[in-house]
């Protein structure tokens, strides 16, 4: 997993490594604007003329020989506005014409910017920014946007975002758009834009530095920012409370091992709903079996089991009418993980939600589980114990935590915002329980306050895995690892990885049946992987 920092995070890990002595601000800057270049050549090798990298060859500040390529660096007031000008002069060495521009007087930058500022007035006019006009004169190759970074606190005023809203109209015309650490605009903690009217820019690249951001993965920061490369400057170390972000689980951490029998990997038992509404049971009951757990029985209603046990063969089948009959179930004690929610239906849900609470055993709580509860939250979130896990879709978190969901739904008007992190962060420690908020930006945190984002965004983005059924089978995977006796927070991570990684193998064209059935190849290839 990598760590993600939040601005203040990432603004302490600077300062630390300044006050220690190991870099001044200077140096940060320089390492900064000149990885900018150096990701830039790489990720559009035609505008590398030259063929070598920037950080590594002295010869390649030369100037081409030829019709230069056309930048437009847009540089801000503070230390963001100060890697702009090294780009610029980076730029210029290398050959390029470059038309600078800068909001606010040269004269209040901060120490390090106003340096940048001064070393590349000898050799670029830095312009007003009144006189940016998108588009206007000379075509134009690249644009850069260093004007707002990550630590951006309030939406940007009219004079700054709308010539900015006009770099879409630019880009079209073939000129590349690169945002320096964040696009403008965006809030980089939760990755909303902060202006209702403009938006925020959108670019082809995004260079962030040392660590990447959660706004990078939340909400509509991936489409913000557009491709997303980190660069390293010379830090070390990560913020307290780092949001982690699952991109890959290691092999030992799902493969079964050992020689035991199938108790040893646990008995999942499911919740099924009634009569023709035992689908996403199914689903869930098949999701866990692929898993890894040993034994799973579907528990369905007398009138339902005919039609669960023609539709299931490794999978076991038992009544289960109500709540009498659900605590005489859990008298087998090697019934070790539950699974309540998927087409249970709200009347049953209600009846069978405590009893299978009560019984302290780790619960996954998906679906009608939680929506039955609507209105009467308390006599859920009072049941809840520290082995149950939430699996809300975005409806059914605005049912379980209003007032939580009603902040993150407010318009943002200063930064940082009110994000999905920080949602589903005090969700947890309200609910004393691991809360899965589902979304392409899925978000995993826990009582204790570990976080942790599954994001299905740039190369790991799977449209096709919004589809009925699909959040049945991440229920059924949390299940199946809990039973295997992961603790419910790894239970989450790892069946939340799997769910996308499982729709990346079988691609377009997806539905629900098809994504547990990619498990085994998903593990085969962690096992090659790792030998």
């Amino acid at each position: 997993m990598k760590e993600l920092l939040t601005a203040a995070q990432m603004r302490e890990v600077e300062q630390g490594a300044i006050r220690s002595g190991r870099v001044t601000g200077l140096e940060l800057m320089e390492h900064a604007g000149r990885g900018v270049v150096t990701a830039i050549l790489e990720k559009w090798p035609v505008l590398d003329r030259r063929g070598a990298s920037p950080s590594r060859s002295p010869g390649y500040f030369q100037p081409d020989e030829g019709d230069p390529l056309r930048a437009v660096v847009l540089c801000g007031p503070g230390n963001n506005g100060g890697d702009g000008f090294v780009i610029a002069r980076v730029l210029r060495e290398l050959g390029w014409a470059v038309d600078l521009f800068l909001y606010g007087d040269p004269d209040r930058l901060p120490p390090d910017a106003r340096a940048n500022c001064v070393a590349v007035q000898g050799v670029i006019k830095v312009q007003d920014w009144a006189l940016f006009r998108p588009g206007d004169g000379a075509s134009c190759d690249l644009y850069v946007d260093a004007v707002f970074g990550a630590g951006l606190s309030r939406a940007p005023g009219a004079e700054i975002m709308r010539p900015l809203a006009d770099l879409a109209k630019a880009a079209r015309s073939g000129a590349r758009v690169v945002c320096v650490d964040a696009p403008t605009g965006l809030c980089m903690d939760s990755g909303r834009a902060l202006s209702a009217e403009f938006g925020a820019v959108r670019g082809d690249l995004t260079v962030t530095f040392h660590r990447m951001r959660p706004g990078q993965f939340l909400a509509d920061g991936p489409e913000y920012c557009g491709d997303l490369r980190v660069v390293d400057i010379g830090l070390e170390g990560d913020g307290a409370e780092a949001t982690s972000l699952l991109d890959q689980m290691a092999l030992p951490e799902l493969d079964k091992a050992g020689f035991g029998h199938k108790y040893a990997h646990g008995h999942a038992l499911v919740l099924s709903g009634g009569e023709a509404q035992t689908g996403a049971a199914r689903l869930a009951a098949r999701a866990a079996l692929r898993i890894g757990a040993g034994l799973v029985t579907v528990a369905a209603p007398g009138a339902a089991l005919g039609e669960v046990a023609s539709q299931v063969t490794a999978i076991m089948v038992r009544r289960v009418e109500g709540p009498e009959d659900l605590a005489n179930a859990l008298g087998d004690q090697r019934l070790n993980a539950l699974c309540l929610g998927p087409g249970l239906g709200l009347e049953r849900a209600r009846d069978l939600v405590p009893v299978a609470l009560a019984s302290g055993r780790p619960v996954v709580l998906d679906a009608d589980a939680l929506s039955a509860f609507a209105g009467d939250q308390d006599a859920l979130l009072g049941r809840l114990h520290d082995a149950c896990v939430l699996t809300p879709h975005g409806g059914e978190f605005a049912r379980l935590f209003p007032d939580i969901a009603a902040r993150l739904d407010e318009a943002p008007v200063a930064g940082p915002t009110y994000s999905r992190v920080d949602a589903v962060k005090e969700a947890a420690r309200r609910a004393g329980c691991v809360v899965l908020f589902k979304g392409p930006d899925t978000v995993i945190a826990g009582p204790d306050g570990r976080c942790s984002i599954n994001a299905a965004s740039y190369d790991r983005a799977v449209p096709w895995l919004a589809t009925a059924g699909a959040g049945d089978v991440l229920a059924g995977l949390i299940a199946g690892l809990l039973a295997r006796g992961y603790d419910p927070m790894r239970s989450a991570e790892a069946g939340a990885w799997l769910h996308v990684e499982c729709a990346r193998a079988f691609g377009a064209g997806l539905i629900a049946e098809d994504i547990s059935e990619q498990v085994p190849g998903v593990l085969n290839a962690l096992r090659k992987f790792a030998n």
